[in-house]
């Protein structure tokens, strides 16, 4: 059963202040990841690994970071549902994993980083391992 709207919303926030666009259906999924370019989609979710280190990590990583994806893009895992199960159709080999982040590139994923190397990880750390896979990827 997914949390109150009230709840969520400043977690969705915290993506969207970035510049994260929200996908809130399976349509705003497939429209979006199936474009050309790089494209990075974060699974947010109401946990405290993503509150405590994929957030943070992200915004350290998108503030000093001279590459970046084109596009920005979230769904929220046990919030939208049908979204949330349309992106993890793009992570081809990976089991679902909340939080978790995926880099597309034309369509085709390029990098994963799951939960378990968001759990027990700092912000920094987190930060850095998205620096590299920009500076790889999206140059």
């Amino acid at each position: 059963m997914p949390y109150s709207e009230l709840m969520v919303a400043p977690m969705r926030q915290d993506l969207v202040r970035m510049g994260f666009k929200e996908l809130r259906t399976a349509d705003d999924v497939e429209g979006l990841l199936e474009s050309s370019g790089t494209i990075l989609v974060a699974v947010n979710s109401v946990c405290g690994c993503s509150a405590g280190g994929m957030r943070p990590g992200m915004a350290l990583a998108l503030r000093n970071s001279a590459a970046k994806p084109q596009i920005l893009a979230t769904v929220f895992a046990g919030q939208d549902l049908e979204a949330t199960e349309k992106a993890r159709g793009y992570f081809v080999g990976y089991p679902p994993s909340s939080p978790s982040v995926a880099l597309l590139k034309d369509g085709q994923l390029i990098y994963m980083m799951e939960r378990h190397q968001i759990e027990g990880h700092s912000p920094q750390e987190i930060a850095e391992a998205f620096k590299a896979a920009f500076e790889e990827h999206c140059s």
